[in-house]
């Protein structure tokens, strides 16, 4: 494993590890910065350690701790008999950092960019892509939060179980969009972040292992589960897009998907139906198909109906789009589409609606929304198709 792939895929682990040995985000920052310049030097010459991101968390524990010594004003044997413990990465040590980033002393849009920055070691420009908000938004809200949690001093740890209500709705938030980043990634190849989503997992798995009876966390695992589920089959030889109703189905981890429905069950047995257990019980409706011919749009598109009333948002509002078309045809998918506000830097609505135009066979119209979705960012999956569709109009 390379630094750089280390800093991806383990980056966010080895950082909420710091700041559990610290209890500061910023100086935990700076350590691991630190670290990454050392191992820049010595792994090129020495070679790649047979565990780097415990060597990573080795050198940023001893560059944070001799920052603490040259900036305390106890005694060095204090401060030893305080920081010289045993010390290594602990499973839950993210799902603590989730938990402090989640504090209601902070809003929730404050919460989910510093967990994604902290925890998923997303770039600016990701979340923002995340959120439909310019950059230098997000910049300041995660500026703003880590000052928050440094002057309220906010406990770096699993809130105690009466705490915990007043943070789900956070954890549950920053989870979904770690996955989200991971499966389907905002830039270069569409799944170069699927580090992302299997660290999405993972915590998933330890959110229902500290709130079993939630239904929430898990229909929030069972929709990750069964949309991993169709990985393999997401992509060509060539790493070109293949449409869910063109993909092979003989791909699909099918552990996974019966996984999830079996939480859906329970989920459900539960009598609290929320917006995760409508979007897992989706999940495992395109994933019982064993085409697309035999998928229960119908079903689907009334899902979506009824996650509107918990989430009206330009997303939800695309994706019931293209299922009612499914049901009702191309023009009642595109007339749902009118009138949506925030989504014109979203590349996703334009292709979307440029496909309810191009089967509607209104190409001229269905060109331009094309190029309205190539003018965003994206991945380079993304472009291409998109690229291959307005190739394919005769009024390109």
């Amino acid at each position: 494993m390379t630094l750089g792939e280390t800093i991806r895929i383990e980056g966010g682990r080895v950082l909420a590890t710091l700041i559990r040995f610290t209890g500061d985000i910023g100086l935990a920052e700076d350590a691991l910065q630190e670290a990454t310049i050392v191992a820049l030097e010595r792994w090129t010459t020495d070679g790649v350690p047979a565990h780097p991101a415990a060597w990573l968390t080795a050198v940023a524990r001893n560059k944070a701790l001799d920052r603490i010594r040259r900036d305390a004003r106890r005694r060095d044997k204090e401060i030893e008999a305080h920081y010289e413990r045993p010390f290594e990465m602990e499973e839950d040590d993210s799902l603590r950092l989730i938990f402090t980033c989640a504090h209601p002393a902070l809003s929730m849009e404050a919460r989910i960019g510093l967990t994604l920055r902290l925890v998923g070691g997303l770039k600016t420009s990701e979340i923002a892509g995340l959120f439909l908000v310019p950059e230098a938004t997000v910049g300041q809200r995660i500026s703003r939060a880590k000052k928050k949690i440094a002057l309220a001093r906010i406990p770096y740890r699993v809130p105690s179980p009466h705490e915990l209500p007043d943070r789900l709705a956070g954890v549950l938030a920053v989870i979904y969009l770690i996955f989200t980043t991971g499966h389907h990634a905002f830039e270069g190849p569409l799944d170069s972040r699927f580090d992302l989503a299997a660290e999405a997992i993972r915590l998933g798995r330890l959110l229902v292992g500290l709130m079993p009876d939630e239904p929430e966390a898990l229909g929030l695992l069972a929709l990750m589960l069964a949309t991993t589920a169709r990985q393999r089959a997401r992509l060509d030889e060539h790493g070109d897009i293949v449409l869910l109703a063109d993909q092979d189905r003989s791909l699909w981890d099918l552990k996974a998907i019966n996984e999830a429905s079996l939480l859906i069950e329970k989920a459900l047995r539960r009598r609290r139906v929320g917006p995760y257990q409508i979007q897992g019980a989706i999940a495992c409706l395109h994933g019982q198909a064993r085409s697309d011919a035999e998928t229960d749009w119908r079903q689907i598109s009334d899902l979506y109906r009824f996650l509107e009333s918990f989430n009206d948002g330009p997303v939800i509002r695309v994706n019931r789009a293209v299922a009612e078309s499914k049901v009702f045809g191309p023009e009642a998918g595109l007339e749902l589409l009118e009138g949506i506000s925030g989504v014109d830097s979203w590349h996703l609505y334009w292709s979307t609606r440029a496909d309810f135009l191009r089967q509607l066979g209104r190409e001229a119209e269905a060109a331009v929304a094309y190029r309205s979705a190539l003018a965003m960012n994206m991945n380079d999956a993304d472009r291409r198709f998109l690229e291959r569709r307005l190739a394919s109009l005769s009024l390109a």
